[in-house]
């Protein structure tokens, strides 16, 4: 989970999710939304999620600015 900027609350978080190949498609945001709504306090529920491949380092390590980065650019792109 990584934060993104929102015009009301400042950031809010944004769920990233890397699914296995046979799992594409048999998950919503919705689903997900829910799922963590049941089981977190809202300020920690995500607002938005993405189903993409999380790009990692040659180690495997996540660089967890880019990520921020990318997901910011894509929900302002959704949001437009």
């Amino acid at each position: 989970m990584v934060a993104v900027p929102d015009e009301k609350w400042g950031e809010v978080p944004c769920a990233v999710l890397e699914l296995h190949p046979q799992h594409v498609g048999t998950l919503t945001q919705e689903e997900v939304i829910q799922f963590c709504r049941a089981r977190l306090p809202g300020f920690k529920t995500p607002k938005h999620v993405l189903f993409e491949p999380i790009v990692r380092t040659a180690t495997g390590k996540l660089q967890k600015f880019k990520l921020r980065d990318h997901v910011a650019q894509v929900i302002a792109n959704r949001n437009h």
